[in-house]
């Protein structure tokens, strides 16, 4: 131990002495505080102007004054996901999904999404999270700060003397590796700090502690990748050209061509596509909007049948207003198909995207980071099953005040006049069937167990890795 401790002071010394280490050293550190500084600022402003948008919406709602159901249903309502305490490390899909909802009859509002080739890749270098410094920038600044490691000693003639004067070539590899994972750890420090954050903010400490460790893997892995590459080349020019090549491929085109392989493989129709498809198939339902629309003969068979009369007049509810109900529950049946049909793409595509990460360490932390975080996909696709349950409520509730309580000749004759248009009005007090609406992240339970495919990524980089190490002593010996 005392060898392994020497040598990794004698490195940290040489790192001191150069400058160049330990400027790349506090500018790393310098930029993830800076990072998790302004990004904690902003989601913790973001949370509370979407809690107070919340309670404005759901305000305004109920404070309208008397009107007609229908004109309720599309004045519609709002409604608003609040992130995640660790979203102030990985914002994940949000920068990209969008996080509010505009709910209202007749639509199925959906938060803008773009596909794999958009949501990854090289548009996440327009934002500097901490999770993209940690993810992209850090794995650089351990390549800087280490790629000559090894090869230096080689170059200087010193590693050969050390051996001869029987230091363990496994000690002073340990020693390096020591060496360049205390410099990493001091990168990670404004992680550990803000997961700490996060845990005080109501995060699970099993949730932070899986991801500070799963950031302490991933830095461990390219800790060990530098040390292997420098071990087994013989200059310092080749171990930088050969590690700056594997940065670009590991942290850049690898992701990328993940994204587009996604796209490619499973490819989704464009929305404008999608919304003609829907359109299609909504104009087969008939307009909600009239009654006598031919679509809706079997409906009014029905009510005569079940009410005993021969006439619309005759029936004891609002036909318009049952109109309008039964029209809405067949108009969302096939929203809804469509929406999970689109949710599956989305997830195939995001699927195959991430299976990338056994090809590259950074797809695996990256998938792990937004899975653990609870800003994934999967989440998301949960807030807009959740947004449209409520829609359906509270716009069904209206339709269900609108057949029972207003008067059928009454809202017929509203266009009349002035006088016929206030008497086709209800209660205010029929506009309490708003719900309230908080989104919960998915629990810890839930969200370590999704994630466990990604840490067995990481885990079968770490074993890669520990195999090529025992390689590069072997090549040392020879």
């Amino acid at each position: 131990m005392n060898v392994i401790h020497q040598i990794m002071r004698d490195e940290w010394r040489y790192w001191h002495r150069t400058k160049l280490a330990a400027t790349i050293i506090i500018m790393g550190t310098l930029l993830t505080v800076v990072a998790a500084m302004v990004n904690s600022v902003s989601m913790q402003h973001t949370a509370h102007e979407r809690e107070h948008l919340q309670q404005a919406s759901e305000s305004q709602f109920l404070d309208q004054p008397d009107r007609h159901p229908h004109r309720m249903v599309h004045y519609g309502h709002y409604v608003f996901r609040t992130p995640s305490p660790l979203s102030i490390i990985d914002p994940g899909v949000d920068p990209y999904t969008g996080t509010s909802i505009f709910l209202e009859g007749h639509r199925q509002n959906s938060a803008m999404f773009a596909d794999q080739r958009q949501a990854s890749g090289m548009t996440r270098f327009s934002r500097l999270t901490p999770s993209f410094l940690l993810q992209v920038l850090v794995p650089l600044f351990i390549i800087l700060i280490g790629y000559a490691s090894v090869t230096r000693e080689k170059e200087a003639g010193t590693i050969n003397i050390m051996i001869t004067q029987g230091v363990n070539v496994w000690h002073l590899l340990l020693g390096k590796y020591a060496a360049l994972i205390g410099s990493a750890v001091l990168m990670l420090l404004p992680l550990i700090i803000a997961a700490i954050w996060a845990m005080l903010q109501g995060e699970s400490i099993l949730v932070t502690s899986g991801f500070v460790g799963g950031y302490f893997l991933y830095i461990l892995i390219w800790c060990g990748i530098v040390l292997a590459v420098s071990t087994l080349s013989s200059k310092n020019s080749a171990s930088f050209a050969i590690l700056l090549g594997l940065w670009i491929l590991f942290c850049i085109l690898v992701p990328r061509i993940g994204s587009s392989s996604a796209a490619a493989i499973s490819p989704a129709p464009g929305k404008l596509e999608a919304d003609f498809a829907v359109l299609a198939e909504l104009r087969k339902l008939g307009d909600g909007h009239d009654a006598a629309d031919p679509a809706f003969e079997q409906l009014k068979k029905n009510l005569f049948t079940k009410y005993q009369v021969d006439n619309i007049d005759d029936l004891p509810v609002n036909f318009r207003g049952a109109v309008a109900q039964y029209s809405e529950k067949k108009l969302t049946d096939v929203l809804n198909v469509f929406a999970e049909k689109r949710m599956q793409e989305e997830l195939t595509q995001a699927q195959i995207s991430r299976e990338f990460g056994w090809l590259t360490p950074t797809t695996a932390i990256r998938s792990f980071s937004m899975t653990i975080s609870g800003t994934s996909l999967e989440t998301h696709h949960r807030f807009l099953r959740e947004a449209e349950d409520l829609r359906f409520d509270f716009v069904q509730s209206l339709n269900k005040a609108h057949r029972d309580i207003l008067n059928y000749q009454t809202d017929m004759n509203r266009s009349n006049s002035e006088a016929d248009n206030k008497a086709a009005r209800i209660d205010a007090t029929n506009w309490q069937v708003l719900s309230s609406f908080s989104f919960k992240p998915d629990t810890a339970v839930e969200r370590l167990t999704r994630s466990l495919p990604h840490v067995f990524q990481l885990l079968f980089w770490a074993v890669g890795i520990g195999l090529l190490l025992k390689f590069a002593i072997r090549r040392i010996r020879e």
